[in-house]
């Protein structure tokens, strides 16, 4: 029954693969039953699980499905996992799972039914996993995967090797780190093309269709992959593009609540929810001046797009300090919490302070904040609580 599946996967399994991993790879202890990497469109989801499935096919027997090919939809999750299991199947691996309606449910069956079966599954970044309806949450081993860091860049564009630096490392350090890392490489021959366009793994494959790739890219989250998880009529789509234009073109903390519900044609209450989806989504990013959760999409104080390389698709000309704050939070965001203080431009963690600006920015904003920080841009070496803008780019 599942033959002509598992002669796709082999062909797949032929093709050659990107040798470069990307930070997760090594993070993920696939000897879990049930593990999903979700993401948004293009940041190496499939890539990540080919090269799984190369390291392991002459070990174990593995069955790769794409979750919206015809065979796959006609048989059915559980039923494909059932015969794999029955032919000894060890690893089952699913890409883009969203795009099977109930997937939970079948998941769920997967995992209380098969104790020898491995399944890793991918997925867009706007899966509500932690409320989905077979309570995966208590199951499923979940990773994030973010946009390529610049460290990450660097890594793809000059073969050296760097190191992964924490956020308490780079307070504390930033000054030999930098050093450090000037020793190998300059950091502003690669940083402006980075923040244009090299966040997303497909840059290396053809740098001149880049931001059309990225353009389709986005516009498959809009119209394909959001409407397939959410309810969302087709004709608010449109203002779902028109809400990214006007956040790439404003400053963040000018965004005007009624004067953008106009524009969209949207009430307050339906603007909240559409720009809760879109940070879901991974397209933008919302801070509020609490914590998390509900009260920071009931009452946004800055609104970002995910990453500087959207500003390449949703406006022309992005304001410098908009794309500084842009490149910050994006780089910070994956593995700290990150919200608007009463003083500077971000607090992490609801303790350190951080203001950003350019190289000449002092610390006038932070005169009352205990444990405050200044990021400066077009420095390469800092001193003191003065850190370069760049060296966020190291945290994953």
């Amino acid at each position: 029954m599942i033959e002509q599946i598992q002669l796709l996967s082999n062909q797949i399994l032929a093709q050659k693969v990107p040798e470069y991993k990307r930070f997760l790879f090594d993070k993920i202890d696939f000897n879990e039953r049930l593990i999903g990497v979700l993401g948004s469109r293009g940041v190496g989801k499939t890539t990540m699980l080919l090269q799984y499935l190369h390291s392991i096919f002459k070990e174990k027997k593995t069955l790769y499905i794409m979750a919206d090919h015809p065979l796959v939809v006609a048989l059915g999750l559980f039923v494909i996992a059932d015969e794999f299991q029955k032919k000894g199947g060890e690893v089952l691996i699913i890409d883009e799972i969203h795009k099977i309606k109930n997937f939970e449910i079948d998941l769920k069956l997967i995992y209380d039914s098969f104790f020898s079966l491995n399944v890793v599954f991918t997925g867009s970044n706007a899966i509500a996993i932690d409320n989905a309806k077979a309570d995966l949450s208590r199951r499923a081993v979940i990773h994030r995967l973010p946009v390529l860091s610049f460290r990450e860049f660097l890594e793809l564009e000059t073969k050296e090797k760097f190191e992964p630096i924490s956020l308490n490392d780079i307070l504390l350090h930033h000054t030999s780190h930098a050093i450090e890392i000037l020793s190998k490489v300059k950091p502003f021959a690669y940083f402006e093309e980075y923040l244009k366009g090299g966040a997303y793994p497909f840059y290396t494959s053809s740098k001149n269709s880049y931001i059309q790739k990225l353009l389709s890219a986005s516009m498959q989250i809009l119209e394909t992959d959001l409407p397939m998880i959410y309810t969302i009529d087709h004709d608010k789509i449109n203002s779902l593009k028109k809400m990214m234009i006007m956040l790439c073109q404003s400053e963040p903390y000018d965004i005007n609540i009624s004067k953008l519900c106009g524009a969209v044609e949207l009430n307050q209450r339906t603007l909240y929810k559409y720009l809760g989806i879109l940070q879901a989504a991974g397209l933008i990013r919302i801070l509020g001046a609490k914590s998390s959760g509900v009260s920071i999409i009931s009452k946004p104080e800055k609104l970002y797009l995910d990453n500087t390389n959207l500003f390449s698709i949703f406006c022309d000309n992005p304001k410098t300090g908009t794309r500084r704050e842009t490149f910050f939070a994006s780089s910070v965001s994956y593995e700290h919490s990150i919200n608007y203080p009463k003083s500077g431009d971000f607090i992490l963690d609801e303790k350190y302070t951080f203001e950003i600006g350019g190289k000449d920015k002092n610390f006038k904003q932070l005169k009352d904040v205990k444990e405050g920080y200044v990021v400066a841009d077009n420095i390469e070496i800092g001193v003191d609580n003065k850190i370069p803008l760049w060296l966020f780019g190291f945290l994953y």
